[in-house]
């Protein structure tokens, strides 16, 4: 559907380096990155809104690299919406239609029910002035879509968004991607985000690709230390491997299965680890004993630090656990890390 073949742009103090991307008729593609990473370029090369220096962009077997932004087919929402204040609702809903050779008959029934699936009937007159930042985010996606595009770009589209109206707007995302049949293409650094929408995603990082996979496959097995760390693998250490044992500077582990390299990397997610007042032990459990260095209150969570010789660990905790074990600064305690959860990163042997 979308094919991005070496795409390269050349900035200031910036390059996008040779981004190839196939994403498919129909589905949810998810550009995950932090902020600088060059994601919005991506998407503005294939909205046509920036030069490209080399590189295809097509979109269904159509080489739409040189074409104006009006000729693409494509729709584009921002994050801070992009709305025409002195217009109502509706106005700006229908803004785009004239730039479109549309059938009179067929956009006013199509629009007509983009409005009623997002729940703007009722506001269809109101002035923007005096919208919420949900009911904002609303009207540009029906505004997007009112010219029926067959690719829609989504760039932050919940960042600029309050909780409630994020967790919103995201179910109206993901009912809408499944009502219409329109490829979506978002933007963000939301993980999360990725995680509840999409299906595939591509993960870049100062300007190139680090991996490109299924939102699952790439949570559960990152391919570089960077993609570890994005998905919340805190745990990545260099490693030094012989068959199914792991050395992390003075800590030995077990994996589950022989590494199958001499050294990289290995990583392992917070929530995989264990923490107990006493030692206890299990098959296929690495167990160690440790000393607390610090707790951080995230809110729905705690963040423990142990450290277990010279390897400091980070371990997710609810708060019922960290009240339940009475944890703080200095307290020993015994960790345990199941030889599955320990996951290697075979991208480059590490000299």
């Amino acid at each position: 559907m979308i094919r991005i073949e070496s795409l390269r742009i050349e900035l200031s103090g910036f390059t996008l380096q040779d981004i190839d991307l196939f994403i498919r008729d129909g589905e949810f593609f998810v550009l995950l990155g932090p902020t600088g990473a060059g994601k919005t370029l991506v998407l503005e090369a294939i909205a046509g809104v920036i030069s490209v220096t080399s590189g295809r962009i097509s979109i269904k077997g159509r080489d739409i690299t040189g074409l104006q932004p009006e000729h693409r087919g494509i729709g584009i929402v921002y994050q801070d919406y992009a709305l025409f204040p002195h217009l109502s609702v509706m106005q700006n809903i229908n803004y785009g239609l004239r730039y479109h050779k549309v059938e009179p008959g067929a956009s006013e029934k199509w629009v007509k029910s983009l409005m009623e699936q997002l729940g703007l009937v009722r506001l269809a007159q109101r002035s923007i002035k005096y919208l919420s930042g949900g009911e904002k985010q609303r009207v540009s996606l029906a505004r997007a879509l009112a010219v029926n595009p067959s690719v829609l770009l989504l760039d932050e589209p919940l960042s600029a968004l309050d909780p409630n109206f994020r967790e919103d707007i995201r179910e109206v995302l993901k009912k809408l991607h499944q009502e219409v049949a329109t490829t979506f293409l978002m933007v963000t650094h939301d993980f999360a985000e990725a995680l509840f929408l999409g299906e595939r995603t591509a993960v870049l990082n100062h300007g190139k690709i680090e991996q490109v996979g299924r939102i699952s496959e790439v949570f559960r097995y990152p391919a570089t230390p960077f993609v570890a760390e994005f998905v919340g693998m805190k745990n990545v250490f260099p490693a030094i491997f012989k068959d199914t044992k792991a050395l992390v500077e003075n800590v030995g582990l077990d994996l589950e299965v022989p590494a199958g390299i001499h050294k990289g990397q290995l990583a392992i997610r917070p929530e995989d680890i264990m923490i107990r007042k006493e030692k206890f032990s299990g098959n296929g459990m690495n167990v160690f004993q440790g000393k607390v260095l610090d707790v951080i209150n995230r809110g729905p969570y705690h963040d423990v630090s142990v450290r277990i010789g010279d390897v400091i660990f980070s371990v997710m905790l609810s708060k019922n656990d960290l009240f339940e074990l009475e944890l703080h600064n200095e307290k020993d305690v015994y960790i345990s890390i199941p030889a599955s959860a320990i996951h290697v990163l075979k991208y480059q042997d590490i000299s």
